[in-house]
């Protein structure tokens, strides 16, 4: 069995395939010709996007709002959102790719628990949420055909209840939220220009008079994100201790590279050259356990063996050299 809100071709495509004889039954009434449901109250609005921040903090405190839902088109756009709301005072969560499963969980249990009662989501993440008490959904950005309008503003209004869907349309969208008006039959063809301090929002969502863009400290009830557990699912892509390899088992063993023997450093006591151990025997007095010895001890221990008999026997040839004018040495008394 496949329930679905929207049922697009794709969708049905895939069910056939699989599945052996679907049966394909649609809930809707016989003579409603609205694609929407009537309970709830849908505002459309062409407003600025420097604007649409400030406009949404005055929504958020409307009389009788309870849990609000507010849907992007990107990830970015759904952080920044929920980092604005954040530093205004609102208790928000947010939903979308970037987030692992854990996160995302985090956000959902404490969106359904009252700890946050504003959650910012995208498309894709919202997929299959089915929350009570939604009284509100904001479409911060115009949706990219009429199912997906269909799909947000189908979080409010559920099993009979009331709800309030309110779009953000920018000037560069107008041609798209028409295609959409048409689609749907709705009466928001030319949306008004709606601005965070528009007479309208007030009247209109029943927000009190002279609300600002900042949720005052006494309406600060909730919670918080932070308060909701987060679940380590293992997908954060963290390392984890031990994965270190080669390394971490050094690290671990106690070794380390002062430990290791150094290349081009004898770890023995060489003859001439190592610490003198006090003894009279080696020819050099110790001063801080080094040695002293004579130069020519270490001159003739560095000397190469094998340059000592040729040095010698090339004295030999010097002294017995002589230089001879008419028979006789050229030495003279």
């Amino acid at each position: 069995m496949l329930f679905s809100a929207t049922m697009p071709g794709q969708i049905v495509n895939l069910a056939r395939r699989y599945m052996t004889q679907p049966m394909h039954i649609r809930a809707s009434e016989p003579d409603d010709e609205s694609a929407t449901v009537d309970a709830i109250e849908q505002h459309v609005w062409r407003a600025h996007p420097m604007d649409k921040i400030e406009l949404v903090a005055r929504i958020l405190q409307a009389d009788g709002r309870k849990l609000v839902m507010i849907f992007t088109r990107t990830k970015r756009k759904a952080q920044r959102i929920c980092d604005d709301l954040t530093e205004r005072g609102f208790a928000v969560g947010t939903v979308h790719g970037d987030l692992g499963q854990g996160a995302r969980e985090q956000a959902l249990r404490a969106f359904r628990n009252g700890k946050v009662d504003v959650l910012v989501a995208t498309d894709v993440a919202a997929r299959g949420i089915d929350v009570d008490d939604v009284t509100h959904v904001i479409n911060y950005e115009c949706p990219d055909d009429e199912k997906t309008y269909l799909h947000r503003v189908g979080r409010t209004g559920r099993a009979g209840a009331s709800g309030v869907a309110v779009t953000l349309v920018d000037w560069e969208d107008i041609a798209r939220w028409q295609m959409i008006d048409r689609a749907l039959k709705l009466p928001f063809k030319d949306p008004i220009e709606t601005y965070s301090s528009s007479d309208h929002v007030y009247t209109g969502l029943g927000i009190p008079a002279g609300t600002t863009g900042t949720l005052p400290k006494a309406s600060r009830t909730r919670e918080g994100l932070g308060a909701e557990g987060v679940e380590d699912l293992g997908e954060t892509g963290k390392k984890k201790p031990g994965s270190g390899g080669d390394r971490d088992r050094d690290r671990k063993s106690g070794g380390s590279s002062s430990d290791r023997p150094s290349r081009g450093k004898s770890s023995g006591s060489k003859s001439g050259g190592s610490k003198s151990s006090g003894s009279k025997a080696d020819g050099g007095k110790s001063h801080g356990g080094k040695s002293e010895g004579s130069k020519s001890d270490v001159s003739k221990s560095d000397a190469p063996k094998s340059d000592a008999p040729r040095a010698a026997k090339s004295d030999r040839e010097r002294r017995a050299r002589r230089r001879t004018k008419g028979g006789q040495s050229a030495e003279t008394d």
